[in-house]
């Protein structure tokens, strides 16, 4: 029996120092938190845009419909390049050919009159100096008979002449001063002609100036109904065929799409960057893109353009031009153009881009997950021999409630088993790390999980370090 009772006694002992020992535990343990660790380290770091889009050429034409009808001709077909000023479709155009035919022939007689009425006046022209030249003639004769005359009137005053030998020398003197004057009277009435001839070569020529202008006009009417290339490119869309009647855009109605004329000597792809990232996107600066359709490739680019209106992200519209509430999310369009774009690329591919906004060389840098917000009353130990109840009955001071009150950004060190909140500054966010640019030093331990530890961990508290890959679940 003594045996037996020494047993129960040693094993009773036993059993009070493993509650002890389990108590002991459990008390020590009470308030650690489990936390997730990680080092701050130095390394380069690169703030990336990430955004997504679609390929476009940088210019790109859509041809419309200058005038209305069928389509008669489609002189190419999609994918085909193109040259400046290339015939591209036909509309049907008898009508305006029909017109510009007869104002060609309305400016062609035009031509004969005014070529008839530039003969006539050069003939006035050379009457008038055939006219003149028989003037001279004949005055030349006058002073001849004048002379004759006088020397009649000598010799008939002295008996020396028959009167009818006088009075003939004086007819004939006579009537040659009459034919001057009618000679006079006629180079007159010719240069009063070649004025009206004149002034008929005027009128045909202003007769050919209208018919030319109105034959300009139907020439360019009936051009309107021929599609030509404006630039060198490729046909990237081509919706209409041969048959459809197209029509020219009004002023509340768009015209008919014959074709869209791309060059393709520049390639751009068009993203959307969110209006919190946009502030930190600036002309020039490198991008890599990756294209959908292409998978497994990487091309390089760089920014060219950035818009400067924001676009509302549910409709597409820019934000000044709806009524929705300018609460909603917005984006800014931002064109990159490809360095060196492949051959097989399509406008219309759907690209995604990372822009590299800034980069650091051997950066102090710590995982994003890390870096978190207090207040600044949560992070103050309360004062010895102060209890919450006379906290309580003490009238709140404004200003002290507001410093209280104040975020301060920053991250928990493992010192000593206890997490001490430090305030840090910080600088470019890179995919997965953020530079620190005061408070922490590499080497430093932080905390950096997990999520709910993080949001929770009070400042001071004791932590267990636990670095340990979570087991995944197995399904049976």
């Amino acid at each position: 029996m003594k045996t037996k009772w020494k047993v129960i006694i040693t094993l009773a002992a036993l059993l009070v120092a493993a509650i002890g020992v389990y108590a002991s535990t459990v008390y020590s343990k009470r308030g650690v938190v489990t936390v997730q660790t990680g080092q701050v380290t130095r390394g380069d770091l690169a703030a990336i845009v990430t955004s997504s889009g679609e390929i476009k050429p940088k210019n790109y034409i859509n041809i419309g419909a200058n005038a209305m009808g069928n389509i008669t001709e489609i002189l190419v077909k999609e994918g085909d390049h193109v040259r400046k000023g290339q015939l591209l479709a036909r509309v049907e155009n008898t009508q305006p050919t029909a017109d510009v035919a007869a104002y060609q022939a309305s400016v062609s007689s035009a031509e004969a009159d005014t070529t008839a009425s530039e003969a006539g006046l050069k003939a006035a022209d050379e009457n008038i100096h055939t006219m003149e030249a028989g003037l001279e003639h004949d005055k030349a004769d006058l002073d001849r008979m004048k002379a004759d005359f006088d020397r009649a009137q000598e010799l008939f005053n002295e008996k020396l002449l028959a009167r009818q030998d006088f009075e003939l020398k004086k007819f004939t003197y006579e009537a040659q001063k009459a034919q001057i004057t009618q000679s006079e009277a006629k180079i007159v009435q010719a240069r009063a002609q070649r004025e009206q001839n004149a002034a008929q070569v005027s009128s045909t020529q202003r007769h050919i100036a209208q018919a030319r202008a109105n034959l300009n006009r139907f020439a360019d009417v009936l051009r309107k109904y021929d599609s030509v290339a404006p630039l060198d490119g490729v046909v990237t869309n081509l919706p209409v065929r041969v048959g459809e009647s197209v029509v020219p855009g009004i002023q509340n109605s768009e015209g008919s799409v014959i074709m869209t004329i791309a060059d393709m000597s520049m390639i751009t792809a068009e993203v959307k960057v969110d209006e919190t990232d946009i502030v930190s996107v600036h002309l020039g600066q490198v991008a890599d893109i990756t294209i959908d359709a292409i998978p497994n490739k990487t091309f390089k680019g760089h920014v060219t353009e950035i818009g400067d209106t924001a676009i509302l992200r549910s409709t597409g519209l820019a934000a000044s031009q709806s009524a929705i509430s300018s609460q909603e999310a917005k984006d800014f369009k931002v064109v990159i153009a490809m360095d060196n774009p492949p051959e097989e690329v399509r406008p219309g591919l759907s690209c995604t881009a990372k822009v590299t906004t800034a980069t650091r060389a051997n950066a102090v840098t710590i995982p994003i997950q890390a870096l978190t917000i207090r207040q600044r009353g949560d992070l103050e130990q309360p004062k010895p021999g102060t209890t919450s109840t006379a906290q309580a009955a003490t009238k709140p001071d404004p200003a002290a409630e507001k410093a209280r009150k104040e975020e301060i950004q920053g991250v928990f060190v493992v010192n000593a088993g206890k997490a001490e909140f430090r305030k840090v500054e910080t600088g470019i966010t890179g995919a997965t790390d953020i530079e620190v640019l005061t408070g922490l030093k590499p080497g430093d331990q932080i905390v950096t999980g997990s999520y709910q530890v993080i949001r929770t961990i009070k400042n001071g508290a004791m932590v267990k370090v636990d670095n340990k890959a979570p087991v995944a679940a197995t399904t049976s």
